[in-house]
């Protein structure tokens, strides 16, 4: 069971935070930070609520400029249930109220939280002593409905320690709520809440209605709180908003519990099939069923979760991917396939990156292709529906196709910020990071992976070939012949490593031929070619005259994808034009006075310096390609592109950026370990271990209490999904080619490939064992990397990892 459990021991308000995030729980559509109900916002507790896709726009002032900003909104918080003895000996007899107990005050004799990630269940336990020395055990549980998407509830029992008396439960909806999670964007607007309405309805419910100040979205919350057994002695309401809350009175004896319960629904106006959210709530409300009830049907649904996606890692690492993967699921569930919503790069956790959409789903995508791929049909058709506004950015930079923003929100148009505050330095400085105008490629990587992995014709033949076309020509337009070079270059963009966004001693933002942007604009362009001979003839024509692709485009993007530049320098990959040239930075210099120097970037700048000059990566961009690409593929593009490409040469990039990255994003490390098990397997586990804890330990120093990092967690699965096993879905085989490291040897989980649903793959340190069900309709086909092997309904294929043989 242990496996099965995330706990934390004693109560520590500084970790507080940290422990909301990683105690959230959701279901797709909404999730709610693991804060005590009995406290409010504050230094220590941020509580939050949101709903994916509900965000929210308003303009601030900062440093005399009028700046916009799209945020995912905090919504009413459904939480607030606190308590306080109000009687028994030693209580007041006339005069005030006593105060409402928090975990912040003395008195906490013991105090145990524990997330249950098989029943997705949070658990809380904790004994407290008033003044007069009285005892009371707490013990609560709260779920967020995993089967039914509007629902969450909340079950509170009291045991009395040799005493009798009563206690007085205020049961709230608190919307006086604002965006204020995170501490650097407290200069902008964070109320996004307004037009609040509160009220009364039977049976024991209290409801809170308001809208968003920009986008209107109407959002109800309605709450009903009762005594799980009996009725309690007196009630009071009220129903003043933005807070309207009930007020039970029950009585407490030593050796009789008592519970109260309180079960929530939760609406917004971009629902489906509603006609009014607040009479939606109300709806769900009178028909819910008891605590009981809702808790065995919740458990039921995560069991048939876990049935699709369980992930067998041994020791401690498995326990922290069950975490990962618990995050993920709770992110983007089925109820996300009804949606119209990406992948927030904090999850549904935080506000952090204001809850906006990024190039995170390249590391979401390639595990849920392969257990949920409903899902991931979902979120690329967000980018899909999102086509147009893309086609619009690109053509009003003077560009053709589709140029996807770098962070998206509700209508898909550029939400990423023009100024950054720095912390450090308490400067606002530019923010050039929307030049990465790689999250295109990232879009048509998605794409293409998808289908391979699914082989949804109907998906490929639509709306993923327009996406993927209008992104070559995107990328067919934004190459430049360059004479001197005899090459094609792309200029003025930023890559992966968001440390160097433009040229020292210049105005001019953007690098030049970024090998990641380069490389991989190749491979859109090509595999934009092998589209349109895959088509139907109809279905081609059409598509080639719907976005005026002329023959002479199609020989352009032939041309381009064998001829963009790929820089080099003393023997590597550069990660843009001239980054050789850079100054060397003096790394044990300051580590020596710094300490942590992940973001770099703050440093250098708080000192008057820029990380522009310096040879020196916040994470992984050119090695970015070795992610990406197996290593047989990435060598064919090289060669597409005209380059010689051997494993010695990409040995030495490996080892020239590693010894220049800092690693200030949670991806980075990631990344690195992935590579590293191909290329030096004995320092891979140190990287694999630092993407494993990114979030549990909060290496970054703070960021996690803002909000997990999605494309982190979902991608430490697909480490052990892809990375470890080399598995590779493609349209006409299941490839295979394991690099696995010591301390993730053993491992299990099923996928489904195409139509075959319950492929189980194995790794027992010596073998990878591949096995297909007896209900299989047909056999499945691996690529080996010497062979072909075919296995039947009902046989498995065990490959040696010692010496060269795979056998059925």
């Amino acid at each position: 069971m242990e496996q099965w459990v995330w706990g934390y021991e004693g109560y520590d308000p500084a970790e507080e935070r940290l422990r909301e995030a990683l105690c959230t729980l959701g279901n797709g559509y909404f999730a709610t930070r693991g804060a005590a109900p009995e406290t409010d916002a504050g230094e220590v507790h941020y509580p939050g609520t949101y709903v994916a896709g509900c965000y929210n726009r308003l303009v601030s002032t900062v440093g005399g400029r009028e700046v916009e900003n799209e945020d995912m909104v905090n919504l009413p918080n459904w939480l607030p249930l606190r308590f306080r003895i109000t009687d028994g000996p030693g209580a007041p007899a006339d005069g005030p109220d006593p105060p409402w107990w928090t975990p912040d005050e003395d008195g906490l004799l013991e105090y145990r939280q524990e997330l249950d990630l098989r029943q997705g269940v949070l658990n809380r336990s904790f004994l407290l002593a008033d003044p007069q020395g009285r005892r009371l055990r707490v013990e609560q549980s709260r779920l967020v409905h995993m089967g039914e998407p509007h629902l969450a509830a909340l079950r509170t029992t009291f045991t009395a320690e040799g005493w009798s008396g009563t206690i007085e439960v205020e049961s709230a909806v608190d919307g006086g709520v604002v965006n204020a999670g995170v501490a650097r964007y407290h200069a902008l607007d964070g109320r996004h809440l307004t037009g609040h309405r509160a009220g009364a309805a039977e049976p024991d419910t209290i409801w809170l209605h308001c809208q968003t100040r920009t986008s209107e979205v109407c959002v109800a919350v309605a709450a009903r709180t009762r005594p799980a057994d009996g009725e309690p002695e007196t009630v009071r309401d009220d129903l003043t908003a933005p807070r309207p809350a009930r007020r039970l009175t029950v009585a407490v004896a030593p050796g009789r519990s008592v519970t109260v319960d309180k079960v929530v629904a939760l609406h917004t106006s971009r629902d489906l099939a509603i006609s009014d959210p607040l009479q939606a709530a109300l709806e769900d409300i009178a028909h819910a069923p008891g605590f009981p009830d809702l808790l065995e049907t919740h458990r039921a649904a995560w069991e048939e979760l876990w049935r699709h996606a369980n992930l067998e890692v041994p020791g401690k690492a498995g326990h922290i991917l069950r975490v990962h993967l618990f995050h993920v699921l709770q992110t983007l569930s089925p109820h996300t396939a009804d949606l119209d919503v990406g992948v927030p790069a904090r999850g549904l956790h935080g506000e952090a990156y204001r809850g906006h959409v990024f190039w995170d789903e390249l590391f979401v995508l390639p595990y849920l292709n392969v257990h949920f791929p409903e899902i991931s049909r979902a979120l690329l058709t967000y980018r899909y529906r999102r086509l147009p506004e893309a086609v619009r950015a690109a053509e009003a930079g003077g560009y053709a196709g589709a140029m996807y923003p770098w962070q998206s929100g509700s209508d898909g148009r550029e939400e990423t910020q023009t100024l950054h505050l720095n912390p450090r330095s308490g400067r606002w400085l530019p923010d050039f990071s929307r030049l990465q105008h790689h999250v295109g490629s990232a879009v048509a990587y998605n794409v293409w992976q998808y289908w391979q992995a699914g082989g949804d014709t109907d998906f490929m033949h639509a709306k993923g070939a327009e996406m993927l076309l209008r992104i070559a020509q995107f990328w067919g337009s934004a190459a430049r012949y360059d004479s001197e070079h005899e090459r094609y270059r792309i200029l003025g963009v930023v890559g992966p490593d968001e440390y160097h966004e433009a040229y020292p001693d210049t105005d001019r933002p953007g690098l030049d031929d970024n090998a990641y942007t380069n490389v991989t604009a190749a491979w859109v362009l090509a595999r934009a070619l092998d589209l349109l001979e895959a088509l139907p003839e109809p279905r081609s024509r059409e598509l080639r005259e719907e976005l005026g692709v002329a023959d002479e485009t199609v020989e352009r993007w032939r041309d381009v994808s064998r001829r963009l530049r790929v820089p080099f320098h003393n023997g590597v990959i550069s990660q843009f034009d001239g980054y050789g040239d850079l100054a060397e930075l003096d790394w044990e210099g300051y580590r020596e006075k710094y300490g942590n120097i992940r973001r770099l970037d703050r440093i250098l700048e708080a000192e008057g310096d820029t990380v522009n000059r310096y040879q020196a990566s916040k994470q992984a961009d050119a090695l970015m390609l070795g992610y990406l690409f197996p290593p047989a593929e990435l060598a064919r593009l090289f060669r597409r592109l005209g380059y010689a490409f051997d494993d010695d040469l990409w040995h030495r990039t490996v080892d020239y950026y590693l010894r220049r990255t800092s690693h200030g994003s949670t991806l980075s490390s990631l990344v690195h370990g992935w590579l590293l098990a191909r290329v030096r397997r004995p320092e891979a586990w140190t990287y694999v271990q630092e993407a494993l804890v990114s979030d549990v330990a909060d290496i970054q120093g703070g960021t996690t209490a803002e909000g997990i990092h999605l494309g982190a967690m979902a991608g430490t699965l697909d480490l052990v999904q892809r990375g470890l096993t080399g598995l590779e879905p493609r349209e006409d085989a299941l490839g295979l080619d394991p690099a696995p490291i010591p301390e993730l040897s053993e491992f299990g989980f099923t996928l489904r490939y195409r139509h075959h649903w319950g492929v189980e793959v194995r790794m027992r340190s010596d073998e990878l064992r591949i096995a297909l069900p007896a209900s299989a309709e047909a056999p499945v086909r691996l690529a080996l990397p010497d062979r072909t092997v075919t296995v039947d309904p009902g046989e498995s294929c065990r490959l040696s990892l010692l010496g060269d043989r795979a056998g059925v």
